[in-house]
């Protein structure tokens, strides 16, 4: 049946392909009573790897992609367990691309868990959306008490450098965490269809064409709202909006911009002060 421009493809009518299906699970834990955090077991599958840079501190782990994107219908799982004491850095080599889709949806589901007192900050770099793009991303965190998630996402809404609006599209991003078994936070955003008009409508995204969120669930982060709210005012840049909110035990910032890279630059800045610690090298290359 022929199709008219600008309408979204029936997954029914794709081709058949063989697809990505990256896997990645990773057991972390402190060597030596209170040692620094070394590698307990590690799986990989198609085209998900995990590169570990030597250094001190806590572990750090790098995904690296080697399809080079998420194309229509691949899968990747991404799970990691950390045991008690456990302090991991979890980043990304580079922009992850979601390519443009003709119908199957993507789906990358993000599982971590976090023994007594174990850390992890998941700061992978910005996903990139491509017009037509088709994605349903979720993550879900359950947390030990005392432990601590520091995790941020940055989402570009087409490449900016090429002018590219999403004419059509589904961005679908569920965030679950739980402390103690018990759900303490649930985020769920989904755009689907034109996503360019709907981010210009006011009560949406006001003509944002990026967004990030930063999520800190730990024993003190409702006591660092000022703090949060500060270090956002020094960052700030022209064409960003951005806020900071805590309740239940945790804190959100949230951020709308016009481009990705200053945006990028905004949420470097605040982890950076945030954590008392530099941001991962694959930030700054």
């Amino acid at each position: 049946m022929a199709r008219g421009r600008g309408e979204t493809p029936d997954p029914s009518e794709a081709p058949a392909r063989q697809r990505s299906d990256g896997r990645v699970h990773l057991r972390a834990g402190p060597v030596g009573g209170v040692g620094s955090t070394r590698i307990l077991d590690l799986a990989e599958s198609g085209p998900s790897r995990l590169r570990f840079p030597r250094g001190e501190g806590a572990l750090e782990a790098v995904l690296v992609n080697t399809a080079g994107g998420v194309a229509c219908g691949d899968a990747f799982t991404i799970a990691l367990d950390l045991a008690p004491g456990a302090d991991l850095v979890l980043t990304t080599t580079a922009a992850e691309k979601i390519y443009r889709s003709d119908g199957p949806v993507s789906r990358i589901e993000n599982r971590v868990t976090l023994g007594e007192g174990a850390r992890l900050a998941w700061l992978p770099q910005e996903t990139i959306l491509f017009d037509r793009a088709r994605v349903r991303r979720r993550f879900e965190a359950d947390l030990a008490e005392g432990a601590t998630l520091l995790a941020v996402e940055i989402v570009a809404f087409g490449r900016a450098a090429r002018g590219e609006r999403i004419s059509a599209g589904l961005f679908a991003d569920a965030w679950r965490v739980r402390r103690a078994g018990r759900l303490v936070y649930a985020d769920s955003f989904c755009l689907d269809g034109p996503i360019f008009d709907l981010l210009t409508r006011p009560a949406i995204g006001g003509g944002a064409r990026a967004c990030a969120t930063l999520l800190d669930v730990s024993d003190g982060a409702e006591g660092r709202l000022e703090e949060a709210r500060a270090l956002l005012e020094e960052a700030a840049v022209p064409g960003i909006e951005g806020a900071a909110s805590a309740w239940n035990g945790h804190l959100v910032i949230r951020a709308l911009s016009d481009a990705v890279g200053p945006l990028r630059g905004l949420v470097a800045r605040v982890l950076a002060s945030y954590r008392d610690r530099p941001m991962p090298r694959v930030w700054q290359s």
